[in-house]
C-alpha cells in the first residue's frame, strides 16, 4: 500500500484527527511509532517513516508510543483500497481465526493459497497475516491494561495469549517493560502525584493524553438491593470525524426490538448473550471523536469480542472523507451528503437477529415488524437474570436459531408463509448453510440466502448491508429509494448507482434519511 508522503506530512504536522488510524508515523530517533495526532513535538521529516498499519510499523522494529497510544486509534477501514479477500481475512483474524490454526488454514477458508494471501497482505497492509494478528493481540492487551482493572491473567486470556509466559515475553520484546510495569505506569498517569520517578525516561511516556482522560477502572458496579452485581467496563471507541450520531439513532430507534433493544434519548442499549452468559451494553456519544460503550457482563474474557462487535455495529472504521467526497460527485447526492456529513451504515449486533427482523418486515410497516420481533423475543428468547437487566427496558435476549426453528409463528401473529420463511432461515443458520462469520464471501452469502423460500433480492441486500456490513450492498428494488431518487425502475436506479460504487450502501442511507420523498417509504420498510 503506497502512502503519499506529502499528504502524510501535512496531516501529522496539522495533527489532523481525520487522518487518525489511516497511517502511522515511525520516529527513527526514539524508535516509537505514533498516531498522526500525537501531542509530542513533531519530529523532522528526515526522522520519520510512514506506515499503513500499526503492524507494519511494528514489523519495521518500532514500538507503540505510550503517549498517543496507537491502540486507541480508529480501526483501519479494511475495505478501503484493499481486496475483498483481505477484508474478509481481517475480520476472521479479528474473530481469532489465527489463535488455533495457522495461515494455511485461514487461506483455505478464504479459498486462496497461503503464499497469495501473504502477498495480498503485504501489498495492501504492509505486514503479513501473522504480524497483523500479533500486533492486534498486543495492542488489545495494552488497552485492557490501561483501561480496565482486570487481572493480568484475565487480560492475557482475553487477548488470545495462550500462556502468561508468552504474554510477558511479548510485552518485554515490544515495550521493554512487563505488563505489570506498564500497569504501574498507567496508575501514575491517572494520578501523577503518586510516584513521579516511575514515569521512566521515554520521551513519549508518562504524560496524560486525551484518551487517558476516560479510564474504565473502578467506575462501579450496580448495587440493587437483593441482587447479584455485574462488573461494568467502559471503553472509548475512536472514529474518524465527522460522525452523524443523531441519524444513526433515528434509524435504530423505530427498529429497536422491545425487551432486547432500547433507544433512550441519546443512548442505545441492548441485551447481549455470548457463550451462554448474558449482560447488556449501552452506547453513547459523550465526547467528539469517540463513542462510549458501557458493558455489564460476567465474563471479562469476552470484552474484546464485545467491543469489536460494537465497532462493526456502529460502522466506526469507515472513512467518511473518502466516502463523502466520492458520493458528492453526483449532483443527486451532493446536497444530501452536505446535509448529513459522516453518515454511517447502521450494522447489527447479531446477523441472525437482523435476518429474522428483515423477514418480519416484509410488506409491513416498521412499527408492525418491531411489534412482531418483540413478541418473538418475549415468547422464545431467554429471560435475562435480574442482575443482568438494565432497568425495566431490557428483559430478554433474542432467541437463537434452534429456538426459532422450534417456534410456532402463529403464536406471535405472523402469517403462515412468512413464518415458514423464518423457520427455514433459522434452520439454515443453525446447520451452517447460511453463515455470518467474517470470512464468508458476499457473493456466496447472497446465493445461499436467495435459495431459501420467502427471501428475495430486497431482503438479501438489506441483510448484506446491515448484517455483513457490505459497503456496496444496494437494495435497488426498494420503494423508498425509487421514490427518493425519482427514477422509474430498479434497472434505471442500478445504472445510476454504478457511479456510487463501492459505497452504494451509504448512498442508500442518504436517500433513506434525507431524500425528498424518503420518509413515507421508510415507514414501510424493515
Amino acid at each position: 500500500m503506497d502512502l503519499d508522503p506529502v499528504t502524510c506530512r501535512r496531516a501529522r504536522l496539522a495533527k489532523d484527527a481525520r487522518f487518525d488510524g489511516r497511517f502511522f508515523v515511525g520516529v527513527k530517533t526514539t524508535g516509537v511509532f505514533c498516531r498522526p495526532i500525537c501531542p509530542a513535538v513533531s519530529p523532522r521529516e528526515c526522522n520519520v517513516e510512514y506506515f499503513p498499519t500499526a503492524a507494519a510499523a511494528a514489523e519495521a522494529g518500532f514500538r507503540a508510543c505510550l503517549r498517543c497510544r496507537p491502540e486507541c486509534a480508529p480501526g483501519t477501514p479494511a475495505w478501503t483500497g484493499a481486496s475483498a479477500t483481505v477484508a474478509r481475512a481481517l475480520r476472521l483474524i479479528g474473530d481469532g481465526a489465527l489463535e488455533a490454526d495457522g495461515v494455511d488454514a485461514l487461506a483455505d477458508r478464504l479459498g486462496v493459497g497461503a503464499r497469495h494471501l501473504r502477498r495480498l497482505f503485504l501489498d495492501h497492509l504492509g505486514a503479513s497475516p501473522v504480524a497483523i494478528a500479533q500486533t492486534r493481540r498486543l495492542l488489545s492487551a495494552k488497552r485492557l491494561i490501561d483501561e480496565t482493572d482486570l487481572p493480568l491473567t484475565a487480560i492475557a486470556m482475553a487477548a488470545g495469549y495462550g500462556s502468561i509466559r508468552r504474554f510477558n515475553a511479548a510485552f518485554l520484546a515490544s515495550y521493554g517493560r512487563s505488563p505489570r510495569d506498564l500497569r504501574r505506569h498507567t496508575l501514575v498517569v491517572r494520578n501523577p502525584t503518586t510516584d513521579r520517578r516511575s514515569r521512566g525516561r521515554d520521551p513519549h511516556a508518562g504524560l496524560r493524553t486525551p484518551d487517558s482522560e476516560h479510564r474504565t477502572s473502578d467506575i462501579g458496579h450496580r448495587t440493587t438491593p437483593g441482587e447479584s452485581v455485574l462488573p461494568r467496563y467502559v471503553f472509548q471507541l475512536r472514529y474518524r470525524p465527522p460522525f452523524d450520531w443523531d441519524a444513526l439513532l433515528a434509524f435504530l430507534g423505530p427498529r429497536a426490538i422491545p425487551g432486547v433493544e432500547l433507544v433512550d434519548g441519546s443512548a442505545y442499549r441492548r441485551s447481549i448473550q455470548i457463550a451462554g452468559a448474558t449482560g447488556w451494553l449501552e452506547v453513547t456519544a459523550r465526547e467528539p471523536g469517540a463513542l462510549q460503550v458501557s458493558i455489564e457482563f460476567p465474563e471479562p474474557a469476552q470484552m474484546l469480542r464485545i467491543v469489536s462487535r460494537v465497532r462493526r455495529m456502529f460502522d466506526l472504521d469507515a472513512d467518511p472523507m473518502a466516502i463523502d467526497a466520492h458520493l458528492a460527485r453526483d449532483p443527486m447526492l451532493a446536497p444530501l451528503v452536505a446535509r448529513r456529513p459522516g453518515l454511517r451504515v447502521p450494522g447489527a449486533w447479531d446477523g441472525f437477529e437482523l435476518g429474522v427482523r428483515a423477514i418480519l418486515g416484509q410488506q409491513v410497516s416498521v412499527a408492525a415488524a418491531t411489534t412482531l420481533a418483540g413478541r418473538l423475543a418475549a415468547q422464545f428468547g431467554r429471560p435475562m437474570e435480574p442482575a443482568a437487566q438494565a432497568g425495566d427496558g431490557l428483559t430478554h435476549t433474542f432467541p437463537p436459531p434452534a429456538a426459532v426453528v422450534a417456534a410456532r409463528a402463529s403464536d406471535i401473529g405472523v402469517p403462515a408463509r412468512r413464518g415458514e420463511a423464518i423457520q427455514r432461515f433459522a434452520d439454515a443458520v443453525a446447520r451452517g448453510v447460511v453463515s455470518f462469520e467474517g470470512g464468508v464471501a458476499a457473493g456466496a452469502f447472497r446465493e445461499r440466502l436467495l435459495e431459501l423460500p420467502g427471501i428475495g433480492e430486497w431482503t438479501t441486500e438489506y441483510i448484506a448491508l446491515r448484517a455483513l456490513g457490505d459497503p456496496d450492498a444496494f437494495p435497488s428494488g426498494d420503494l423508498g429509494l425509487l421514490r427518493a431518487t425519482g427514477l422509474g425502475s430498479a434497472g434505471d436506479l442500478l445504472k445510476r448507482a454504478q457511479a456510487w460504487r463501492p459505497w452504494r450502501a451509504y448512498a442508500a442511507l442518504h436517500f433513506w434519511t434525507g431524500g425528498a420523498n424518503a420518509t413515507p417509504a421508510m415507514a414501510k420498510r424493515a
